[in-house]
């Protein structure tokens, strides 16, 4: 059996902030070495929030380690603010925080809706990312989306997906997201949690080849849900603001000199791995790796291993 890499012994912070932008107070932290090689990671959702294992994917005595929580998630105030909420603040708010925290350059860390996230802000300030490690890629296509929220997961998740839809009347489930945003704009504060919770768990439920109760649980936990359920719609049922789906893959071109390694479960049923290829193949320079016992979570053995290989291989530059 091959040894993996594991997580890094849980840290604690040395210093933590908000920034305050556009009526959000933005929560901050910095861990591990005060003058070690500057890294931030992007968690995922939108609307996941950040915790204390994101920490743990970096060398504490190598890495200066930033963590935020994007607006209206995780420690980030005011709860669940969808005003002033879209890709472009979360990027300007991530070169806001690599300024104010007097960084000239740093290794950029996504998974997921974070690959997405970290891909935009590469390619808007790419003289600001020394490398990129992207893990389970998302770049907010409507095919991906469908994939998810209306059908094709649901054919591997029968049961979970099952749960998710009952909220909705039949008439409606031809646009899920839809429906589920018309219940979250609705004053109905009960339904409104309903559908959070129902919406939530059925990312928990598919997040990993090793079903998690205790996942599912922590994912319905009523702050956790209304703030990743609504967030997440907001962005999906808004194309996530690009210009355009292909945007991302388009803007590969200004990126290419950056150091990069992609790691994608090959069982990965929230994000399939043929938009990570897709993304290897417009981008040859970086390295694909593909998890071949893996699903979507950043957790799992093989992922956890080939994220921590990423980040110690970089380290040394």
């Amino acid at each position: 059996m091959p040894h993996h890499l594991k997580l890094f012994p849980p840290i604690r912070p040395y210093q933590n902030g908000f920034l305050s932008l556009d009526g959000h107070e933005i929560y901050y932290e910095q861990s591990g070495n005060p003058n070690g090689k500057p890294s931030v990671f992007l968690h995922g959702g939108p609307g996941g929030g950040g915790s204390e294992d994101a920490r743990r994917f970096f060398n504490p005595d190598i890495y200066r380690i930033v963590v935020f929580d994007q607006r209206g998630c995780g420690r980030s105030k005011p709860h669940a603010l969808l005003e002033n909420n879209t890709t472009w603040d979360l990027v300007s708010d991530i070169e806001h925080l690599r300024r104010k925290l007097n960084i000239n350059r740093w290794l950029v860390f996504g998974g997921s809706w974070g690959s997405t996230l970290a891909l935009a802000y590469a390619q808007n300030h790419p003289d600001a990312v020394s490398e990129l490690v992207l893990r389970g890629i998302f770049l907010l296509r409507d095919k991906e989306l469908k994939w998810f929220y209306q059908e094709g997961a649901s054919r591997v998740y029968p049961e979970a997906w099952s749960e998710f839809i009952k909220i909705i009347p039949r008439v409606k489930r031809r646009d899920l997201m839809g429906a589920y945003r018309a219940i979250f704009s609705a004053p109905d504060e009960q339904k409104r949690l309903e559908a959070a919770q129902a919406w939530s768990r059925w990312e928990a439920a598919c997040s990993s080849l090793d079903f998690s109760e205790k996942r599912v649980v922590e994912f319905s936990e009523p702050k956790f849900a209304l703030a990743f359920a609504l967030i997440e719609n907001h962005y999906f049922t808004n194309a996530g603001f690009l210009e355009s789906e292909t945007q991302l893959l388009d803007g590969v071109a200004k990126i290419r000199h950056i150091p990069a390694v992609i790691i994608q479960g090959r069982y990965d049923i929230v994000c399939p791995p043929e938009t990570a290829l897709e993304l290897a193949t417009h981008w040859p320079e970086a390295s694909l790796k593909i998890c071949e016992f893996s699903g979507h979570s950043a957790f799992e053995k093989e992922i956890t291993h080939e994220l921590i290989n990423a980040t110690n291989k970089f380290g040394l530059n």
